[in-house]
């Protein structure tokens, strides 16, 4: 599923392919040009020209020169979402899972501490009054839920697929989309868990928000017309254990998978005059449900 950084795969770049021995665009292979940036000398298409002193320049050396009275970020290139492509493509997916072994470890140095960040909705049980808990106000374990983990089977499965699934998806969508979905992918896994789970029973782990880069990798792998079949397989083989399994949160699970199609489809899809729009908003109406999940879960148990 990787791709070049910069190398769009939209439906418009379908189109008939050039032919043999054609000069072709370095960033749009199926565009046959005559033009060659001044600089380089790399043939480039029409859409990656950008206009110099003398002739046209790529996208690339417009970025790395100075007084051709053009912005550095005029044509800067693009990933397929419309983010900035960038040198490290998985500086976020590497950012992530540094926090979650920072946490893992503060975790196992201090065990009072995973009572602090667990996803819990009301402790301690009836009769005793309540005084932990989501539904008591600590709205911020649905956050910090997503970074604890106390197993290290659990925290080496979920960071294995967070480098596996993260880095193609962080240089597809870019990094501000991608944290996006991460984020409220694993927000609403934890939201649904505390809709329909015991209010007593605690719940921790990236698993929503892996389940969200699941389902977003799958409408990425369709919008690109890759062969779908591993990504099938593998989600197939992670949902017969969140269901086969005692002791899972499967209700994390398929929130989070759920949220990252929709975002997904949303962030891969948009047209692009109303990309940043349809893309964010998408993100704002998923926390707006989250939001109204647990308002609802709240006003249950209170």
């Amino acid at each position: 599923m990787d791709q070049a950084p910069g190398s769009p795969q939209g439906p418009e770049d379908q189109g008939p392919q050039p032919a043999q021995g054609a000069s072709v665009c370095y960033r749009h292979p199926d565009r046959e040009t005559g033009v060659r940036c001044t600089r380089c000398d790399r043939p480039i298409c029409p859409e990656c020209m950008v206009s110099a002193s003398v002739g046209f320049q790529c996208p690339e050396c417009v970025r790395g020169a100075a007084g051709t009275g053009v912005s550095p970020t005029a044509a800067r290139p693009r990933t397929i979402a419309g983010g900035t492509v960038t040198a490290d493509p998985r500086l976020i997916t590497k950012i992530l899972i540094g926090i979650n072994l920072a946490v893992f470890i503060a975790v196992q140095s201090s065990s009072s501490l995973l009572n602090d960040l667990v996803l819990i909705g009301q402790w301690p049980p009836a009769p005793f009054a309540p005084s932990e808990g989501v539904a008591e106000g600590e709205w911020y374990r649905l956050f910090t839920s997503m970074f604890t983990h106390e197993a290290i089977w659990h925290i080496a499965f979920n960071m294995l697929s967070l480098w596996w699934l993260g880095g193609p998806l962080e240089a597809a969508l870019g990094r501000a989309r991608y944290i996006s979905l991460y984020l409220v992918s694993g927000l609403a896994g934890g939201a649904l868990t505390y809709l329909i789970e015991s209010p007593t029973t605690a719940s921790l782990g990236a698993s929503g928000a892996i389940f969200g880069l699941f389902g977003a990798t799958a409408v990425l792998v369709r919008r690109l017309n890759y062969d779908m079949r591993p990504i099938i397989a593998l989600l197939v083989i992670n949902l017969i254990f969140t269901f086969g399994w005692s002791n899972i949160a499967w209700q994390a699970h398929i929130g989070g998978l759920v949220a990252g199609v929709v975002i997904g489809y949303a962030m891969v899809h948009a047209p692009r005059e109303r990309r940043n729009l349809i893309q964010y908003g998408s993100c704002v109406l998923f926390l707006a449900v989250i939001v109204g999940m647990t308002l609802l879960r709240t006003a249950q148990l209170t």
